[in-house]
């Protein structure tokens, strides 16, 4: 199955998770899932009394799919509250840089409403191993 047959799953999956956001202070509710290697991973945004704690559902579906042992991510869903698709945070972005330097992003709103960009066109120049000497 190709990867663009895979989207509307993603996309459901992040909106699954969405449901189980932790946010009582933003009341910004975020659900994400990555297709790494042909599996889907997904992840929620948990947020923290001390606000710098937080953690975005973007990483903690990356984060669970470089604990299953994959290092390569080929799509990034993401469903969020509001009424626009709201892409991934500049941190999240560089994380998803790291395993996706290629990676597609589809993101939805609330009401359905979908938008797609590759990464490098939300990450221009984006820092990477490459940086390093890597």
């Amino acid at each position: 199955m190709d990867t663009r047959d895979r989207i509307d799953e993603l996309v459901e999956a992040a909106r699954e998770m969405r449901s189980r956001a932790y946010a009582p202070y933003s009341e910004f509710h975020v659900g994400a899932a990555v297709l790494a290697e042909g599996e889907v991973f997904r992840g929620a945004n948990i947020e923290n009394a001390s606000y710098p704690l937080s953690v975005c559902a973007e990483r903690n579906a990356v984060a669970a799919a470089v604990l299953a042992g994959h290092r390569s991510i080929d799509v990034v869903a993401v469903v969020a509250d509001g009424d626009a698709p709201t892409p991934p945070c500049g941190g999240c972005r560089q994380v998803l840089n790291e395993f996706g330097p290629q990676l597609l992003v589809v993101c939805e709103s609330e009401s359905g409403e979908r938008a797609e960009w590759t990464l490098p066109e939300i990450l221009p120049h984006a820092f990477g191993p490459s940086n390093l000497g890597k």
